[in-house]
């Protein structure tokens, strides 16, 4: 979906996914799902980050969000992050025991963004718009 903004309209979704550190099952009951998930969509709201589709499994997160230009990838995913660990260990400090007295995310993730049109379409577009541009000729 479109979304405007003061100075800009965007449509930026992205697939993003992160793991437990160690690929520890952490999230084994329908609670700590459920108090994961309310985690994660108070950390979106609170960043203008819309969530369209969220999983939480035993040991890894999926999410479909999108946000603005104005914000990183990384610093996306840096919030969703740090602050669902901080809030998590809060609620449940046992957990630590169970990754050493660690972290609760290993420090990698994977994220893509996701679109409408494939890349070929976007490229014959680009393409076209300076033959429009030019009357119908191409540049020389």
């Amino acid at each position: 979906m479109i979304k405007h903004e003061r100075t800009n309209v965007y449509d930026f979704n992205f697939h993003l996914v992160w793991v437990t550190k160690y690929r520890k099952q952490v999230f084994t009951t329908d609670k700590r799902v459920a108090d994961m998930k309310a985690i994660l969509k108070g950390i979106a709201k609170r960043n203008s980050i819309e969530i369209s589709s969220m999983e939480v499994m035993p040991d890894h997160i999926h999410m479909m969000i999108s946000f603005a230009p104005k914000f990183t990838p990384s610093s996306i995913v840096k919030a969703f992050k740090g602050g669902s660990a901080k809030q998590w260990f809060i609620q449940y400090p046992e957990t630590k025991q169970q990754l050493w007295e660690g972290h609760l995310w290993s420090p990698s993730f994977f994220m893509s963004t996701l679109g409408d049109v494939s890349k070929e379409v976007v490229s014959k577009y680009i393409k076209s718009q300076l033959e429009r541009y030019n009357g119908g000729r191409p540049r020389r």
